[in-house]
């Protein structure tokens, strides 16, 4: 018996932001200054530092939890299940449903609530919450739902994450160019297959971490001090992940008895190509291996850091074989990792 991911689907938005139309815009330092550089030495720093040529934003009637219950429903199409049947509905966000020309979050009732409803499931016993646990949301909502199948709670979950970060984004911040919009979402039940869900491991670290990333005022100091948009502690952020986030991959492949060279492929969190990477070439160097060649799917270039959507969209697209050059096979042993807001890092090893 396995506990696996029998279904997956994701909502990639059609309206394409290129680095190109950050041209306009004013960016300033944290101090409100102006920044000397002009926007197009800005812009091409920025692309050869996180790779993100483009980014999604979703059309503007939209909400995130919409965009949860898009991705939902080819999730539940591909398991072929019916959505009665489902037990828990964990949806993993960070700022609720925020209108266009807002940036305030709405979250009464939850995303989760609202989901169940836009899926118009009757089933009061189908529970739905939502989960506030930063970029690594969704791969915690997994973790979570293979306890409650493991504790008998439950035999089906869908685990859902969306975020619409387009709309809490600070203009004139250069970090407005890493985020994005999406949703993915995963049906996760015990089948009659080996495999699964092996191991995994899951960190908060707080005590001096807790603020790298934030709801922070504009750097425009003109704007009004009522409005805050989500701000990060870069190099900070990058430090940390570098450290923690390969050793977190490490100590759940060696918790599963699997060998390195049984992993196929590893689904990271795309915050950062350079980040990604350098986190990838650590966690092989702890085997005192060089990094496979295509061992590392990239999305970021093209879809941008959409948060908590970011692997699940990411391990839709190469399951509907719509990445080239990536491919998971039945039997295939893949490593889901990521780090966010918290801070809150995380690892999980999984058998197709």
């Amino acid at each position: 018996m396995g506990i696996k991911i029998t279904g997956v689907g994701s909502y990639i938005p059609e309206n394409i932001e290129k680095n190109s139309d950050f041209n306009q815009h004013l960016f300033l330092n944290a101090d409100g200054s102006q920044i000397s550089s002009p926007n197009s030495v800005i812009v091409e720093k920025f692309e050869a530092i996180t790779g993100i040529q483009e980014r999604r934003y979703a059309d503007r009637h939209l909400v995130t939890s919409d965009m949860g219950a898009f991705a939902a429903e080819k999730a539940l199409t591909d398991a072929n299940i019916d959505p009665e049947t489902l037990d828990y509905i964990i949806v993993a966000h960070n700022f609720g449903d925020v209108k266009y020309g807002t940036n305030q979050g709405d979250m009464v009732p939850g995303l989760a609530a609202r989901i169940k409803h836009t899926l118009r499931i009757k089933n009061p016993k189908c529970v739905a919450y939502d989960l506030l646990f930063g970029c690594p949301g969704w791969l915690e909502g997994v973790i979570q739902a293979q306890a409650f199948i493991k504790a008998g709670m439950a035999k089906k979950c869908l685990v859902i994450g969306t975020e619409m970060l387009s709309r809490v984004i600070d203009k004139h911040d250069r970090d407005c160019m890493i985020f994005s919009d999406g949703a993915g979402a995963t049906v996760i039940e015990e089948t009659e297959e080996e495999g699964g869900i092996l191991a995994f491991d899951t960190a908060s670290y707080t005590f001096d971490e807790a603020y790298y990333l934030y709801f922070g005022n504009s750097y425009n100091q003109d704007q009004s001090k009522a409005n805050s948009y989500i701000k990060m502690q870069g190099r900070k952020v990058y430090e940390f992940a570098l450290t923690h986030v390969p050793q977190a991959m490490k100590a759940c492949l060696d918790q599963s008895g699997l060998d390195i060279k049984d992993v196929k492929k590893i689904f990271i969190h795309q915050a950062n190509e350079k980040m990604d990477e350098a986190i990838v070439k650590r966690f092989y160097r702890a085997y005192r291996m060089p990094e496979p060649e295509n061992i590392t799917p990239m999305s970021i270039h093209k879809l941008g850091n959409s948060s908590v959507a970011t692997i699940p969209t990411l391990y839709d697209l190469v399951k509907k074989n719509k990445l080239e050059n990536h491919v998971v096979n039945k039997g295939d042993v893949v490593i889901f990792a990521s780090v966010g807001a918290g801070m809150h890092i995380n690892a999980m090893i999984y058998k197709a």
